[in-house]
């Protein structure tokens, strides 16, 4: 089982290497990477590559380790011992299984999804190092412990919002996303629209790669947005003229929601093309 990307996701060198690494070790795949990167897709890909299932684990601020394994659910246990309800003497009745075990339980190997990690708090993943490492958990509530039938290939990704703990990265394979260069971009821009007129993705990459460069936005454009931009280019029918001719004193580009995301870029665009009419007079 080689992870080779697929027709939908372009995956470089590096990133096969690292998922064929992570897979081989048998050690979880820690998915680093600006917003946008396709970390998150990255997981759906690499089941559909390999043929396995995906089971995806979102993680909130609100999210504790143990949701993962399982809930006991004593409020319900304890309303149906007061309705005389005849499922009370079973306790397993009120334990709701989480997405771990979930993984384990299942006959065939499957691809784990933990998704942005760092979002919940710093105990987290802690929480879950002897549960990845041996694969394995203890049920309290049914003195049963439940053991992976078959090991789950783990993809977890972060987005850097937090560190995680030195024990916790000891037991990961780690790989870093970086951003695309420009001829990977293009490849990836292909993958979405293949009947895209190549010279209108010649300049808008080349205002979109400008816009990354300028010094002390707040949120750089990612891969995702000159995707949605892309598309709504084409959506609004705007020829490579109106971008290629742009002015460079001009505020921003058009459409420019779908690249900048808050209020702070905007005006420094804004302030920067003052700057630029100025200088012009």
């Amino acid at each position: 089982m080689k992870f080779t990307g697929t027709d939908n996701y372009v995956a470089t060198d590096d990133l096969q290497l690292a998922v064929n690494a992570a897979v081989t070790l048998q050690r979880p795949l820690l998915i680093k990477g600006e917003p946008g990167t396709g970390k998150t897709l990255l997981a759906e890909e690499v089941a559909q590559s390999l043929g396995l299932k995906l089971i995806q684990w979102h993680i909130k601020s609100t999210t504790k380790a143990q949701q993962g394994l399982y809930e006991y659910d004593a409020v319900s246990r304890l309303r149906d011992s007061q309705l005389g309800v005849d499922r009370v003497h079973d306790i397993a009745n009120y334990i709701k299984r989480g997405k771990l075990w979930e993984a384990f339980d299942s006959d065939e190997r499957v691809v784990l999804l933990i998704d942005e990690i760092d979002k919940a708090d710093i105990e987290f993943p802690n929480d879950l190092l002897v549960e990845l490492d041996r694969m394995e958990f203890f049920v309290y509530e049914t003195g049963e412990t439940v053991r992976a039938k078959q090991r789950p290939i783990v993809i977890i990704t972060s987005n850097n919002e937090k560190e995680l703990p030195d024990a916790f990265l000891r037991r990961c394979f780690f790989h870093y996303i970086s951003f695309p260069d420009r001829d990977t971009m293009h490849r990836i821009v292909d993958v979405h629209y293949p009947d895209i007129k190549q010279q209108l993705v010649k300049e808008a990459m080349d205002i979109f790669f400008q816009l990354r460069e300028v010094p002390g936005l707040k949120k750089k454009p990612s891969t995702s947005e000159l995707i949605d931009w892309l598309k709504l280019l084409m959506a609004d029918d705007i020829p490579e003229e109106v971008l290629k001719n742009r002015d460079s004193t001009s505020a921003i580009p058009p459409l420019y929601g779908a690249l900048l995301k808050n209020e702070q870029d905007v005006h420094m665009l804004e302030r920067l093309a003052f700057m630029a009419r100025r200088e012009n007079r």
